[in-house]
């Protein structure tokens, strides 16, 4: 209907009629109905539309139906993006939780280790200001004595001159005559008294307070450590990525860089990194910190084949991780083959274990029986154990184990396994059941992230070394979490141990230092750095105390065994690289028997070795039936038993020792 049009004096009871509001086919410009759609303008068009005849046109509901198909695909591929949203949510509010956590940790670590300088000053304090007391009152008394002895002599000798002035102002006479002689001799005896008339002290009183180092040191103690480097810009180089030579070291670096691919420029950054077969077994190595925001990671295989490689930057893969990896056995000249071929005098045993793969059964079966299997070797090698039993499989189940790490035998026959990449800690009887395990995984107190070391303390309670945590913690003995320490100081704690004092030593394979600590996490102290020479390490993994005290600990990438005082003097050192006796290839594991014999775990042989306290090699535990793959922790039970972590195996085994 048209509308009515009204002229302004147009009489006002006349209705007026409004346009109707065009519908959603309407034309707006026109009123038309529309019909077409040009796909150029993107807009509807009516037939009275004038238009670029020149553009597309298509039919309205054709056009209609091709938007609601495109915007059908954008809602599904919209849909596809929430679940990543939603897991990045989860990650990043979990990342946010443990910064917090963090951030309350080293709270507590800053307010204890600043409470404890307090006492400490105050401590000093108060022993200066007994040592001044002290100081004072001797000198005090030395020379309040001269001077009551010197006011003593002046007030005698003061009455005796009066005295003797009074006579001699009187007429001489006989009567006086017997007081004078008295004064006289008085006088005579005065004289004669040696009076101490030099100061028998002096008044020195000093106080020397070296403030300005001790200040320096306040200014410069403790720093906030942290990295802006991101794993999906982080990224590895190196030949190592892709392939490496069983047996010989292979080497990766991380470049560490920021949300905006820029390159950090300092360490400290929490990276992992596992060498991996297809079957699940775990390859160890070392991150080496260059301090300036790269980092390499040195490794080697014992067995050829397709390994992978993943590398982690706080838990999360870097660009390209996993990386697959070729292991190859190393090529041999014919020359050095025939050579090889060809025993010498007396080293048979020697050549038939050149060359070997601990990784392959058969063959180190047969290096194995090697070792004992002749009657000259079984006159060195007097003892002879066996396996008694083996407990494990690959598998994140209870008695299950992925990268089983360190071992401990409690004294009520229980073994503890530190089951690295499940993130717990497993107990089993003395027969290998399984009993129990704890462990929750993450940053925080309490939480595990990657456990390797486990020892028992006196006391019963479990201390366990948290790699990826930095730090130790203390779990009773039905893993309830009690304490940590250490957190303010490791890098990357490998093995723990307890000394004769309930001391808690921890070896430090980041940082090639050992430290000893008190259980309540005072810090006895520290030796070792990083190196070749007899008193440094190069990723150094377990330790052991024996009966003096002596701290024995295992030198992996400087294949030897060291020996210390508690106060880190060298006492004895032993091993070198290779594959005869009393030869390593990567030491682990070592444990000491009653006899003060030492017994390591040589996880590049794949074997387990026995030494006297001296370090002379004295015979092989037989492992012939059941062959080791990278043996890693090693304990002795009360029962004479020695338990290894077999790493490899993905097993724990108990064998005869001491009979």
């Amino acid at each position: 209907m048209e509308a009515q049009q009204h002229s302004p004096d147009s009489s006002s009871e006349e209705c007026t009629v409004l346009e109707a509001p065009p519908t959603k086919d309407t034309c707006p410009q026109h009123g038309g109905k529309v019909s077409e759609y040009c796909c150029v303008c993107v807009c509807t068009l009516c037939d009275e539309c004038v238009h670029d005849k020149e553009h597309a046109r298509v039919p309205l509901i054709q056009a209609l139906e091709e938007h609601r198909q495109t915007l059908q695909a954008k809602l599904r591929s919209a849909h596809d993006r929430l679940p990543q949203i939603s897991d990045a949510v989860v990650l990043v509010r979990e990342m946010v939780q443990q910064l917090s956590n963090q951030k309350t940790a080293i709270e507590e670590d800053i307010m204890g280790s600043f409470e404890d300088l307090h006492k400490q000053l105050d401590v000093r304090k108060s022993v200066l200001l007994m040592e001044l007391e002290v100081t004072f009152g001797l000198k005090q008394k030395v020379l309040q004595a001269q001077l009551e002895s010197l006011l003593q002599g002046e007030g005698a000798v003061e009455s005796a001159c009066s005295r003797a002035e009074d006579a001699l102002t009187m007429e001489a006479c006989s009567g006086s005559l017997e007081e004078e002689l008295e004064l006289k001799d008085k006088l005579e005896e005065l004289v004669g008294i040696h009076f101490p008339c030099q100061p028998e002290e002096n008044d020195q009183l000093d106080l020397v307070l070296e403030t300005d180092g001790l200040r320096k040191w306040i200014h410069n103690l403790g720093t906030i450590v942290t990295t802006s480097a991101v794993a999906s810009q982080s990224e590895a180089m190196g030949a190592g990525l892709e392939q490496c030579i069983v047996g010989l070291p292979a080497s990766v670096t991380i470049v560490t860089r920021d949300k905006s691919g820029g390159a950090c420029k300092s360490g400290n950054a929490i990276l992992s990194a596992e060498v991996f077969t297809p079957d699940g077994s775990i390859v160890d190595g070392e991150m080496v910190d260059r301090k300036n925001g790269t980092y390499e990671f040195v490794y080697m295989v014992p067995k050829e084949g397709d390994f992978s490689l993943a590398l982690r930057l706080y838990d999360q893969h870097i660009k390209g991780s996993p990386f697959k990896l070729s292991v190859s056995r190393p090529q041999v000249s014919p020359s050095s083959a025939t050579a090889n071929a060809t025993p010498s005098t007396g080293s048979s045993e020697g050549t038939k274990r050149r060359g070997k793969s601990p990784g392959q059964k058969k063959k180190s079966s047969k290096r194995a029986s090697s070792a004992l299997g002749t009657p000259r070797r079984k006159t060195q090698n007097p003892i002879e154990d066996d396996l008694i039993f083996r407990t494990g499989t690959k598998g994140r189940n209870k008695g299950e184990f992925t990268n089983l790490q360190g071992v401990a035998a409690a004294s009520d026959g229980n073994i503890l396994i530190a089951d690295s990449n499940n993130q717990c800690v497993q107990i089993f009887s003395s027969k290998g059941e399984f009993k129990s395990r704890f462990g929750v995984r993450g940053r925080s107190p309490g939480q595990l992230q990657r456990p390797t070391g486990v020892a028992v303390h006196p006391s019963g309670d479990i201390i366990i070394a948290d790699y990826d945590n930095k730090w130790v913690s203390i779990f009773s003995s039905d893993g309830k979490f009690k304490a940590k320490l250490g957190s303010a100081r490791l890098m990357g704690p490998k093995g723990v141990t307890v000394d004769r004092n309930g001391h808690v030593i921890v070896v430090d394979n980041k940082a090639c230092t050992v430290f000893i600590f008190q259980l309540t996490g005072k810090l006895v102290t520290k030796f070792g750095s990083r190196g070749n020479g007899d008193k440094q390490f190069a990723g150094p993994h377990f330790a052991a105390v024996n009966e003096k005290n002596e701290i024995i600990v295992s030198d992996f990438h400087n294949h030897s065994v060291k020996v210390f005082t508690p106060e880190g003097e060298l006492v004895l050192k032993f091993g070198s690289n290779g594959e005869g006796n009393g030869q390593f290839n990567a030491p682990t594991g070592v444990a000491v028997d009653v006899n003060g014999n030492i017994i390591v775990a040589d996880w590049g042989n794949s074997r387990i070795q026995v030494f006297d306290g001296n370090g002379s090699f004295l015979s092989y535990i037989n492992t012939s039936a059941d062959p080791l793959y990278g043996p890693q922790g090693l304990a002795l039970t009360d029962d004479g038993h020695v338990v290894v972590a077999d790493s490899g195996n993905h097993c724990f085994k108990v064998y005869r020792y001491l009979q």
